[in-house]
């Protein structure tokens, strides 16, 4: 399926989809190729990795920070969903993070299970959120069979303590976990959400602007990686 057919198969509106999947195929691919990030444009490049690392390179390219400050984050916002599309249509990404840990010599097998159990979402650390929360961290579902276990400050930028962190993690709905997974919703050190100008029909995944988490002071310093760094900030 191709990105465009994607986008408008997961709720996008037509002009959206139009936007994005052409600044990718465009101006995203030219400037990075221009920047020696790559050789080829982003639809050819093989990997999720290669294709997150081409995303960190671009936010040191002039001519695509000033471009993406004068269209309010268009253009990272349209290549973070190209990289969501990728992770859709390849699970790579999760099989090398295991792959790395399994390949960690400096870590016991012991250990290794519970990174791997922790890096799908399963085992002790969902456990322990469970423990934690009890329910959704933001709606009150109580219902724990629906809820994911989330990293606030995600796995590869983690480190090993990090990664296994009760601080580090919400319990969410579905939907709720995706859009903050992907920064279209962060929130601020006294809880209240922050919903991103790019996150099209917030009311339909049950998201609203009054919402709330309550987090500790052990969670601001992850809350606000995820604020300065995974959220789309609106630039006005």
């Amino acid at each position: 399926m191709s990105f465009k057919s994607w986008l408008l198969e997961v709720g996008k509106s037509a002009g959206t989809a139009d936007k994005y999947s052409a600044a990718v195929s465009g101006v995203i691919s030219t400037w990075a190729i221009g920047a020696g990030l790559c050789t080829e444009k982003l639809a050819d490049v093989r990997t999720v990795m290669e294709l997150t690392g081409i995303e960190e390179g671009l936010k040191n390219v002039d001519i695509y920070i000033e471009r993406n400050r004068r269209g309010n984050n268009m253009y990272s916002c349209a290549l973070r969903t190209f990289i969501e599309y990728r992770r859709q249509e390849t699970p790579e990404e999760l099989e090398q993070d295991v792959s790395d840990i399994i390949e960690n010599d400096e870590i016991s097998n012991t250990e290794k299970l519970t990174y791997i159990s922790a890096r799908v979402g399963q085992g002790r650390y969902r456990h322990n959120l469970i423990d934690y929360w009890e329910r959704c961290a933001l709606t009150g579902f109580s219902d724990v069979r629906f809820l994911v276990a989330s990293h606030i400050k995600p796995w590869r930028a983690a480190d090993n303590m990090e990664r296994l962190d009760t601080y580090n993690g919400l319990l969410l709905l579905p939907n709720i976990d995706k859009a903050f997974d992907l920064g279209f919703i962060t929130f601020s050190d006294e809880g209240g959400i922050i919903v991103s100008d790019h996150l099209e029909e917030a009311d339909m995944l049950g998201i609203r602007g009054d919402m709330h988490l309550d987090l500790e002071d052990a969670h601001l310093e992850y809350m606000r990686y995820h604020r300065e760094v995974m959220f789309e900030r609106t630039i006005r």
